[in-house]
Formats: structure tokens, sequence, C-alpha cells
């Protein structure tokens, strides 16, 4: 019989998400591969969502969101960036950010449609632009001082009279950038040029380090009606397992993404949904901390990587740090990952499975700091080994 995927599937198996936390479970190794703190959320927070399953929040929610918890992204929006959303016809609540992200291309880009991607870049974005038919167009960031950037000739030259969207990742998964507004400027000109909808994946906008500031794309001249934003409570809130999401956006491209949506999962937890709104209400505290916390932790690691022989990029924001294998002797990430349980007990994540271009992260591996700071010392020490 032939091969019963579909062929714009083909190209993607397992994730290299599940395959390296398999290996962990296999190997008994520390897991500094796949980006769930070891920590729970705000006890308040997870009092709100239990309380909601004992006082019968238990069914379908409304399709596009409770309520409450649009008007608490609506005034999230408005208190934190300036951004004025209707929370009745602009904010629409999904199954997490992955979900907010599929639909939104799904609804927007048609089969034979260009997508601007910034390499490296989440694995499931090049899914979903598979999924809906569309070809990705992406675009890398490579080190200058210090960080990951793109080339802004290379970001024009990669739009033209087929490109449709634009991905913008910030703060960026797996490279810890955090882009500045001259940075947004040159994505904001290149989609106002070409009439481009931009799609942003803001889940760490909480999570940035020193001075570092997330500049949501939609406070940009011109770029509110063109932008379709998308967040989540998980990594805010240290709740990834809730999976509860939401866009915001000009109506009319909410009710596009609604219409694809409404087909994936229909709707999203209703408990969740209720304690999501809680959580943005009542974040400064906690979250503040938790940045602070997480700060020490990427200092803590950074430390722990360079003195086991590694170079390493220091993010701006997310929970990741991005090292540099050459330095130990090292070429191939992808074979150092797999190897790294068995050479040093330890799990990271190969960069080079988030580029179209995988040479240009072939030599990079990605750990995870958002883990207990025993954990960190205890991985660090083993990965002394490899020198």
């Amino acid at each position: 019989m032939s091969e019963p995927l579909v062929t714009r599937m083909q190209e993607f198996g397992e994730t290299i998400f599940a395959e390296m936390s398999a290996l962990a479970v296999r190997t008994g190794a520390i897991n500094l591969g796949q980006g769930f703190p070891d920590e729970e959320g705000p006890k308040a927070v997870l009092d709100t969502a239990v309380e909601a399953i004992r006082t019968g929040a238990n069914q379908y929610p409304p399709g596009p969101g409770l309520p409450e918890l649009r008007e608490a992204v609506s005034a999230q929006r408005q208190a934190r960036y300036g951004l004025s959303y209707d929370p009745a016809t602009e904010v629409f609540v999904t199954v997490g950010a992955t979900e907010g992200i599929a639909a939104s291309v799904l609804a927007l880009a048609q089969p034979g449609d260009e997508v601007i991607v910034f390499e490296p870049y989440y694995d499931s974005y090049a899914a979903v632009i598979a999924l809906a038919g569309a070809v990705r167009r992406p675009v890398t960031l490579r080190p200058v001082e210090g960080r990951f950037t793109f080339d802004p000739g290379e970001l024009r030259a990669a739009a033209g009279p087929r490109t449709r969207a634009i991905l913008v990742n910030s703060p960026h998964n797996p490279a810890g950038t955090v882009f500045t507004r001259a940075e947004l400027e040159t994505i904001a000109g290149v989609c106002r040029e070409h009439d481009l909808v931009a799609i942003t994946d803001e889940v760490y906008e909480y999570l940035t380090f020193d001075d570092a500031e997330h500049i949501p794309l939609a406070t940009l001249d011109g770029m509110r009606e063109r932008t379709v934003s998308v967040s989540s409570a998980g990594k805010s809130f240290s709740v990834t397992g809730w999976k509860t999401g939401w866009v915001t956006a000009p109506a009319r491209y909410v009710r596009a993404v609604q219409t694809v949506k409404q087909f994936l999962t229909f709707t999203a937890s209703a408990p969740y949904q209720r304690a999501a709104a809680y959580a943005l209400a009542n974040e400064l505290p906690w979250v503040e901390e938790l940045r602070k916390s997480l700060q020490a932790k990427r200092d803590r690691l950074i430390t722990g990587l360079e003195a086991a022989g590694f170079s390493t990029y220091r993010p701006q924001g997310t929970y990741f740090v991005q090292a540099d294998i050459r330095p130990l002797g090292f070429t191939d990430g992808m074979a150092l990952a797999r190897a790294l349980p068995e050479k040093a007990g330890v799990v990271a994540i190969p960069t080079q499975v988030f580029y179209d271009h995988a040479e240009a992260g072939a030599h990079f591996v990605r750990f995870a700091f958002c883990k207990k700071d025993e954990v960190i010392d205890e991985a660090v020490e083993r990965l002394a080994r490899l020198r």
C-alpha cells in the first residue's frame, strides 16, 4: 500500500521534543531539553482552577472563550502596551499558543502563498505552514555581537509577490533574542510595503532579562490593523500543561481565525480559562519574581556550561541558552544530543532541527534553564565530563 500520510507532511516525523524527552526517561538523564518548569505556578492561580472545577465550570464554554478571560486579555494589552482591543470581537481564546498560531496560518495563508519565518524557528511553524499548503521562506538569525539577529537585506529579499504573511517570534525561541525597536521597524516596513499580515508569537512576553524590552509589533505605526498577536498563560504563569492561549487582532482577522479554530478543537478548557483570567488580573508581583528567578537560573546555567567548555550566547528572554559545541571538539549537534545521555547523563535539543539551512545551526545545542537550581548544578557537573 502507498504511504498513508499526505505528501506535504511526510518530511515531519516524531517531534524532537518527544524524541529527546523519551531518551531522557529511557536513560535516566537530566532533561534540559524540553522547556517545561520544574516548579508549579502561583498557588492562588492553581486554587482558582480547582475552585472552578468544584463549582461547575466543567462544560463547554463559549466558542470565542469565557468573557472574563477575553476581558482580562483586553485589559492586559491596554495596560501593558497601550493596545486597545474589543474583548467581544477582537480577542479569541485558543488551546494554547500553538493552536492559535496554527489556526492563524491555516486561516490566512492559501496553498502556494509564502510565509516568512525567522530560522531557527519553533518546529510547529514549519508543520502548520505545510498543512496550509503554503511555502516557508526562512530568514536566518545569526550571532552578531553576542546575540542572534537578521540581515535586513535578506528579509527584504525574502518578500515577493507571493508572500502573504510573516511569522515573528519575540522573545525568540530558541535563539533567546528580543527584537529591538529598530529590528521591528524593519519588519514593519516590509509588512507595509508588501501588504503582509504579521502573526506574532509572544508567549515569552513577560520573560525578558537585563534591560531587554518586549515591544509588540502591533504597537508600531500601521501595524495594529495587520497584526494577529498570539500569547498564552503557560510560560508566564508556569502552567504549560493548561494549554490556554489567546489571539488579539482586528475583528476581521479574529473571525477568520475563529472559523478555522472551531473545527480544530471547538473550544478550550473552561476551568483553566477562569484561572488564566485571574492570573492576568493579578500577575505583577508573582511574574516579576519569576522573571528574576529565571534570570538568575540563566546566569547559573551559563556559568556552568562555560566551565564545562561550551561557548554560550546569553539570551535576552525565554527559557533557553544556545551553546556552541565546537570548543569541545564537536561539530554535529544532532549527533552530540543523541549521545549526551550516555556521555554525560544530560539531554539537550539540537538546534539544527529548527532550520531549513541546517548547516547554520549544526554546531549549536539548546539547554533549558527553567529548572530547580540543584538540577542545573547537577547537569553542569555531569557536562564537565565532556572536557
